[in-house]
């Protein structure tokens, strides 16, 4: 098919619910892709920090490949060994004790908001349910992650909304301890706001909103599925900060370029969710689950870290001297850009026009390469860029 047919097909068959760059992808390898049109592209996007290993990575694709010849799917009504690889290599890595397997990012969340508001309806009865998330955070697209998204501008169309949320500035303690009340049962927080515009939160911070969990027994959440998966330089982005979360969400990376997430427990909340209070039909696919395994038998070895922590220096480093940088912020390879002009959504354009996938968040560009991205074509998506911001 031409790009034109593939266009008019999406156009009469599909909801318009994306705005989509005047490509079509249909073959990748490592970090580069080709359109339908045969042109090639540099991929700093891993398609939104899903594709941890790149494309068609040759241990992923048999992982996958081999288990979609085995067993593709069973009813969670039964036990599988790939379950509990992905469960028990998520629990060794981060020292947490249990997990609940889902398919997305949002499902991880909604999972996470249920354990705070049971374990509080469990300890203290009704009327203890209020969540406190920041301005600028966002969850998830269900009506309750909408709810728990800290961004006026997700708060339309779908009412009601799920009540029970509160929005605290980011890194501004004054603000959080004021919004403290006896009807708090969690903080819930992404230590580096993605979608929000790759906003790291400050150490003071954190380390404030764990000691308000601590002393009020209220749950610390942490959402990891942007910043997960070794995507800022440690396995969770937590792990940089010296604290210990009572909840933790994750996707995106996880599986590779398969739909999987999780909700992983601390000793506080590990025997919350019992049978019947929750549960996923796909949740935990083995096919899923094979890919997560490869992923994670990977991306927390100290050398791959080590290497991403490099890549992303290097990135910084090569950016800092190109024209319409202003400020460059993030951690890892999980990169924000703000421009001199103001014109991210411009240059994202350009930038696909010659060769280049690079995303958006709020008034900047956003990089999320994967993982394993080479420096060959770390410096030619580089080049490319450089070449648009030049114009």
């Amino acid at each position: 098919m031409t790009f034109e047919e593939i266009k008019n097909d999406e156009q009469q068959y599909m909801m318009h619910t994306y705005g989509r760059f005047n490509t079509a992808l249909v073959k990748g390898k490592g970090a580069t892709a080709w359109d339908s049109e045969g042109k090639e592209y540099i991929d700093f996007t891993s398609g939104i920090g899903v594709n941890s290993l790149g494309y068609c990575d040759e241990g992923w694709v048999k992982a996958v490949s081999t288990q979609a010849g085995t067993l593709q799917h069973i009813s969670n009504l039964y036990y599988s060994p790939l379950q509990t690889g992905v469960s028990k290599k998520l629990c060794t890595l981060t020292g947490m004790e249990k997990v609940f397997l889902c398919n997305s990012g949002a499902e991880a969340n909604e999972c996470a908001i249920k354990i705070a508001r049971k374990y509080s309806f469990d300890n203290y009865g009704k009327g203890r349910q209020k969540i406190i998330t920041l301005v600028n955070s966002f969850h998830g697209r269900t009506v309750t992650t909408l709810a728990a998204t800290g961004q006026d501008v997700f708060h339309n169309f779908f009412f009601p909304f799920t009540e029970g949320f509160d929005y605290v500035k980011a890194n501004d303690v004054s603000d959080l301890k004021a919004h403290i009340t006896n009807e708090v049962c969690a903080i819930f927080i992404e230590l580096v706001q993605g979608e929000g515009g790759v906003m790291p939160l400050s150490e003071e911070f954190v380390k404030v909103a764990e000691e308000i969990c601590k002393k009020n027994d209220i749950l610390l959440m942490i959402d990891e599925v942007q910043t997960g998966i070794s995507r800022t330089g440690t396995f969770f982005c937590y792990q940089q900060y010296g604290i210990t979360p009572d909840v933790v969400t994750s996707a995106k990376g996880l599986g590779g370029g398969l739909p999987i997430g999780a909700c992983i427990s601390g000793k506080k909340t590990a025997d919350i969710m019992t049978p019947g209070t929750h549960g996923t039909t796909f949740g935990g696919n083995p096919i899923a689950c094979a890919a997560a395994n490869e992923v994670l038998s990977r991306v927390a070895e100290k050398e791959f870290l080590d290497e991403v922590n490099k890549k992303g220096e290097y990135i910084r480093e090569k950016l800092s001297s190109m024209p319409n940088v202003k400020e460059i912020r993030g951690k890892g390879m999980m990169i924000g850009i703000v421009t001199e002009k103001d014109n991210a959504k411009e240059v994202a354009g350009k930038c696909v026009d010659n060769g280049l996938l690079i995303l958006t968040a709020k008034n900047l560009l956003r990089l999320l390469p994967p993982l394993t991205i080479s420096y060959e074509e770390i410096d030619k998506g580089l080049s490319i860029f450089k070449k648009v911001m030049e114009a």
